[in-house]
């Protein structure tokens, strides 16, 4: 068996050497990432303590599972900087604050009067309302900012972010349809968060819309700026 020539193997110190050991080298997360990483992780942590309703909870967070798999992956492929890393982290703190308390009974009003003395108004909870508003809001320019990056232009860059939000948004709403089904009535219920309105998963879906199309044009609008 004949052995390789060491005449075609890059030198390690040279620039080749190191762009070839880089791509056969695994990728690791900077350390501002891992930190991001952790304190995300230590927040999930405290949220288990003395949970009210544990099994709809750990459902909810079936999804947050997937969606650390998935920014970890995009992480790996696009190299996220750490902006873009902490507003996926900073959404899914916001969702898993929602799913302590199962969306619906997030004492958010409770919270407000402690800090301020105002009493609370009563009335239907719209933390969901908040958590949708945020998926827009913090993802897209995270979108903007990767399409940007690889050549596309300000309006397509734009238009393809604000398209995933409500895209990936309604399939979230088919899901929760798919729960409505499977589980039981009042099971159902208190996953998808309703609360009684029949037009909740198409004002969820508007809150999506309007804070990715707010959220990509802040992007856009600052990217430009930065470059003047």
């Amino acid at each position: 068996m004949s052995t390789p020539s060491l005449e075609h193997v890059p030198a390690a110190g040279t620039a080749a050497g190191q762009a070839e050991l880089g791509a056969v080298a695994p990728r690791r997360l900077p350390r501002g990432h891992v930190i991001a990483l952790l304190v995300f992780a230590a927040l999930v942590a405290v949220s288990w303590w003395r949970p009210g309703w544990p099994a709809e909870q750990a459902l909810h967070h079936g999804l947050t599972v997937l969606a650390v798999a998935g920014l970890l992956w995009a992480q790996r492929r696009l190299r996220l900087p750490l902006s873009s890393f902490v507003l996926v982290l900073v959404f899914l703190t916001l969702h898993t604050v929602a799913a302590r308390w199962i969306y619906s009974y997030v004492p958010y009003e409770q919270w407000w009067h402690t800090l301020t003395g105002a009493v609370p108004s009563g009335g239907r909870n719209h933390f969901d309302r908040l958590v949708h508003f945020g998926y827009g809001l913090l993802l897209a320019p995270v979108l903007v900012r990767a399409w940007r990056e690889r050549g596309a232009g300000r309006g397509r860059a734009w238009l393809q972010a604000v398209q995933v939000i409500v895209s990936t948004g309604a399939l979230y709403e088919l899901f929760e349809w798919g729960i409505a089904l499977a589980l039981a009535p009042d099971a159902a219920e208190a996953y998808n968060g309703q609360q009684g309105d029949q037009w909740d998963a198409q004002k969820d879906m508007a809150l999506a819309l309007a804070g990715a199309a707010l959220g990509a044009t802040v992007a856009v609008c600052r990217r430009s700026a930065t470059r003047r």
